[in-house]
């Protein structure tokens, strides 16, 4: 099953396309802009906990048989966070000194 590449960033709604060099990803998929990973949810998933990663691109041409943004396309469906911005930045807060690998 392929990295499901979703169009925005969570907190934010900015447009996030399959070929953006500023999409960040939890273990879930959740997806964030780099400024919001940074500046308001300091590396700490709101929706669980963990840290982000750049999201790779996916390529848009089949190098290999159907392997390619063709073959698996993005996703359409936009999704918001469900906390309200002061339970995000309580979470964020408690848990952004610890690094993701102990979370």
């Amino acid at each position: 099953m392929a990295l499901e590449l979703r169009p925005n960033c969570e907190l934010c709604d900015k447009d996030l396309p399959p070929a953006a060099a500023d999409a960040r990803i939890c273990t879930y998929e959740c997806t964030f802009c780099a400024d919001c990973v940074e500046t308001r949810l300091h590396n700490v998933c709101p929706n669980c906990g963990g840290g982000f990663e750049k999201r790779p691109i996916r390529p848009q041409t089949a190098r290999r048989a159907g392997v390619s943004l063709t073959h698996q396309p993005a996703s359409t469906k936009r999704r918001a966070v469900k906390y309200a911005a002061d339970e995000i930045e309580a979470f964020a807060e408690a848990h952004r000194d610890t690094p993701p690998d102990e979370r």
